[in-house]
């Protein structure tokens, strides 16, 4: 019989609607992060780093980079006969196919899975957030309190509460109470959406509410857990921790990166995060290049300047280009004598020779204020933008664009440009 201790069961099938373009054609977890990274890489990381060597993915919207990005897990050294990595999407049964309903239901649907390995505890994670976190520290927790399920929170300041699911402890971080998303909260212990629970109570509580519409861990197995008398605790974690669920907070948490002293240190050598990558040559620095406060992927060749921004590899940027605060994905090329200006560039787009990006005035973007925001200059990728153009601020590029798709030579500030039907 096989048996593990923990198991972990990563939920990275979310559309991740907020970052807009870039997650038109792959699930948020995909998404690049930090010049040679994606999302995915970090809950992943945290999982081998923490000695937990069983993994469950489960994906469903759009999985195919996803997919092929973990391949068989060798990067993380979860390539196993026995546990390691594996992909489980949705399946058809005997009497119907269904897709995963929430948080919950997808777990639900992959008991048989979990019943394998005769797990004593179940680790739930979501394969979007970007942080460092020993798992085995916060086991050791659950075991000292003889918790049935331990939920990880970080202080947030009480005026940004009302935004998370608020946890009320007592003195032994016992939760007295919670509360989803409160407009008065009495706590400002926020959960991280980190579960452990012990085998018997995850299944018991998965199956007896397996008909739930939409069976969600925060709406129904979390409160059911509370009323039948099951013993809760609040595992308060310190570190960094970043849902990059927007694309300004996406945009920032990159921009974090370069900071002097960065908050979050991708170079520490007692935890690293592992990633697949291909084979790539040496960045290239030409003659006239000037770089600060940068991150630059494998095989990028600069030209011109970058400052204060993340390079992805196999970036090629112009001479006479200056390329400020920043996010160019892999495969990207930028033309000559541009000016990039707080822009977000997805993977594989091609800039053309004298464009000017994020300039202007900020304007409410058109089509979707809430995520074209706070100044981004984002653009799709493999889109093409044309020699001479602008581009203001809070606006949106997606598909192979002209010169005629640019009146006067100019995207005006908040104006969507949506050639390839993605957002």
């Amino acid at each position: 019989m096989i048996k593990k201790e923990m198991i972990a069961m990563l939920l990275a099938g979310g559309q991740g609607s907020r970052l807009g373009v870039l997650t038109a054609n792959m699930a948020k977890p995909a998404v690049s992060f930090g010049g040679k990274y994606r999302i995915i890489d970090f809950p992943l990381s945290n999982c081998i780093n923490s000695g937990v060597d069983t993994v469950g993915v489960l994906t469903q919207y759009r999985p195919l980079r996803l997919n092929s990005h973990i391949g068989i897990g060798i990067p993380w050294d979860l390539d196993r006969n026995i546990g390691g990595v594996s992909i489980l999407p949705p399946y058809e049964k005997s009497a119907n196919s269904e897709w995963y309903t929430g948080t919950a239901n997808a777990i639900f649907q992959n008991l048989e899975y979990m019943e394998n390995y005769h797990p004593d505890y179940v680790l739930i994670l979501s394969g979007d957030h970007i942080y460092k976190m020993d798992y085995e520290t916060m086991l050791d927790f659950h075991k000292a309190n003889g918790a049935d399920v331990t939920i990880a929170v970080m202080p947030v300041p009480i005026e940004e509460a009302s935004r998370f699911g608020i946890m009320i402890t007592d003195e032994d971080r016992k939760i007295v109470d919670f509360e989803e998303k409160p407009e008065k909260p009495r706590s400002n212990l926020a959960s991280m959406g980190i579960y452990i629970f012990s085998w018997d109570s995850l299944k018991e509580a998965l199956i007896t509410n397996q008909d739930q519409p939409g069976l969600d861990f925060g709406k129904h197995i979390i409160p059911y857990c509370k009323d039948k008398g099951q013993s809760l605790y609040a595992y308060e974690f310190d570190g960094y921790w970043k849902d990059v669920g927007t694309l300004t907070s996406y945009w920032e948490a990159n921009m974090e990166l370069i900071d002097i002293v960065p908050e979050f240190n991708l170079y520490e050598e007692y935890w690293k995060i592992y990633t697949s990558n291909d084979v790539q040559p040496p960045q290239f620095l030409g003659p006239d290049s000037s770089t600060s406060r940068c991150i630059i992927g494998e095989g990028a060749e600069i030209y011109g300047e970058v400052h204060n921004s993340v390079i992805g590899r196999g970036v090629k940027i112009g001479k006479g280009t200056v390329v400020s605060h920043s996010i160019i994905m892999n495969g990207t090329e930028i033309g000559e004598n541009c000016t990039v200006e707080k822009a977000v560039i997805a993977e594989n787009v091609k800039i053309g020779n004298s464009v000017k990006l994020g300039e202007g005035e900020e304007v409410e973007n058109e089509t979707k204020p809430g995520i074209y925001r706070d100044g981004i200059v984002t653009i799709g990728e493999k889109s093409v933008v044309p020699d001479g153009v602008t581009v203001g601020k809070n606006t949106m590029i997606s598909g192979v664009t002209t010169e005629k798709d640019y009146p006067n030579n100019t995207l005006e500030s908040g104006r969507t440009l949506d050639k390839a039907g993605d957002r």
